[in-house]
């Protein structure tokens, strides 16, 4: 399913499936960013900070935001850019064997003023399987109308 411009529905809300975070994922991430922080490294540090144990980067929990969103295909032709996300709030920490999904709803719409397209506003929260949000975002992006 590719979303156009035209198709965007304001107050439409969308679910992802669903991913286990794991402890090589928050390494990899670390590798990835050179972001080897204790907090992301050392369970006894993190723990001591108050946490359950190594605790994933709110960035990436954001990028994975990005990404189980782009497993929807939603504007797998339309996609022009993604020009930025707004308002991003960590709300709780994310550990390995937390299970994550996203919930997103369209919220705004608007047609460029330089192209055929439009500026698609979305708020998009990284949920725990029971509802809880682990973060929440606004994300704006240039999709392809089809005029």
């Amino acid at each position: 399913m590719s979303l156009w411009y035209e198709d965007i529905e304001i107050g439409r809300v969308l679910q992802t499936a669903e991913h286990e975070i794991t402890e090589a994922d928050i390494a990899a991430f670390c590798d990835l960013t050179r972001d080897h922080h204790p907090l992301h490294t050392d369970a006894d540090y993190a723990r001591a900070q108050g946490f359950p144990g190594i605790i994933a980067h709110g960035l990436y929990g954001l990028a994975l935001m990005e990404g189980l969103k782009t497993e929807l295909k939603l504007y797998e032709e339309s996609s022009i850019a993604s020009l930025g996300w707004n308002e991003v709030r960590f709300a709780r920490p994310v550990v390995a064997g937390d299970r994550v999904h996203v919930e997103m709803r369209f919220t705004a719409k608007r047609p460029s003023s330089s192209r055929p397209a439009g500026i698609v506003t979305e708020a998009v929260d990284l949920c725990f399987a029971d509802g809880t949000r682990a973060i929440t975002a606004e994300h704006v992006s240039l999709v392809k109308s089809r005029g």
